[in-house]
């Protein structure tokens, strides 16, 4: 298989700017030669020198919480226990980009779908100024979803529904959100739809919600996608990305809260537990295979 080095070229196309965030293209190139990604993203020593630890950026939402009386423990959704810690604490943010990270039926999409309904997205999926032509109501948990704002900016948005602007990106139904919208999915392949999307809609300052969206992207367009995230959130945005990527999860400044049976918690990407099983995997695929691939020969063979 062809190995992938990374180089950067300038904006021109020109000479490699090496100098420490210097801009440019970022380039994935094969052993053969061959150019995988031409789409501009930032350096890794740019998102760094801007995005330092330590360093307070504006987020529009600084705090996600269900307004409950009280609830049953025993009955759904409230018998997810990452929607319980939203009775409580509530899920704080601390940076533009959130990534939410856990086992299937942790409760992750849940929790994006209740968040974006809270926000005024529709819970199909689209932008804040479309709905699906659904009699699907809103969901238990997603009618009482309420937001502490943040700046400014972010209270007028939480006074005024017409002043919110964001967009809700769902798997299960991207490619029809995608259609309504205008970028013609018929023509493209799910993943290119998905990164229209980005150069298309995710521009404005707002609220982005997305549920996996590497689940239609290759690893490059991956890597592009991260280029358009760190742009929508330097021109005002905030992202809440529920995801199993640990590419995704990297991008410098990021929060990632990982979902479960504890409920709700920070962990350093280094600790997660979905790195740690892609790193051990790639080192030895078959110490995970062999327990799941039966080489058994079938009886009477």
């Amino acid at each position: 298989m062809p190995v992938a080095t990374v180089v950067d070229t300038a904006w021109n196309g020109g000479a490699a700017d090496r100098s420490p965030g210097g801009g440019g293209h970022r380039v994935l190139v094969l052993e053969t030669g061959d150019p995988c990604v031409f789409w501009p993203i930032p350096t890794p020593a740019r998102l760094i020198r801007e995005a330092p630890d330590g360093e307070t950026r504006l987020v529009i939402i600084e705090r996600a919480y269900a307004h409950v009386a009280s609830c049953d423990d025993g009955e759904w959704p409230w018998s997810v226990p990452c929607v319980r810690a939203l009775t409580g604490d509530g899920l704080r943010f601390t940076a533009p980009v959130t990534f939410l990270v856990g086992e299937n039926g942790s409760g992750k999409s849940t929790l994006v779908e209740a968040l974006a309904e809270g926000f005024g997205l529709d819970s199909w999926g689209g932008s804040h100024d479309w709905r699906y032509a659904t009699d699907r109501g809103r969901s238990v948990l997603g009618e009482r979803v309420r937001f502490d704002a943040a700046s400014p900016r972010g209270r007028r948005m939480m006074r005024s529904r017409a002043a919110r602007k964001g967009f809700f990106l769902r798997a299960e139904t991207a490619l029809d959100a995608l259609d309504r919208e205008g970028f013609a999915p018929e023509t493209v392949s799910h993943g290119e739809g998905f990164l229209a999307a980005f150069r298309g809609k995710f521009l404005q300052p707002g609220l982005y919600v997305m549920d996996e969206p590497e689940a239609a992207l290759s690893f490059t367009s991956c890597l592009e996608l991260l280029g358009h995230i760190d742009r929508l959130v330097r021109q005002g945005g905030q992202v809440v990305c529920a995801t199993h990527s640990p590419l995704l999860t990297a991008l410098p400044g990021a929060d990632i809260v990982e979902v479960g049976d504890h409920g709700l918690r920070r962990v350093p990407w280094g600790e997660l537990a979905l790195v740690d099983h892609w790193r051990r995997y790639l080192a030895d695929p078959q110490a995970y295979l062999r327990h799941v691939l039966d080489r058994s020969e079938a009886p009477g063979s």
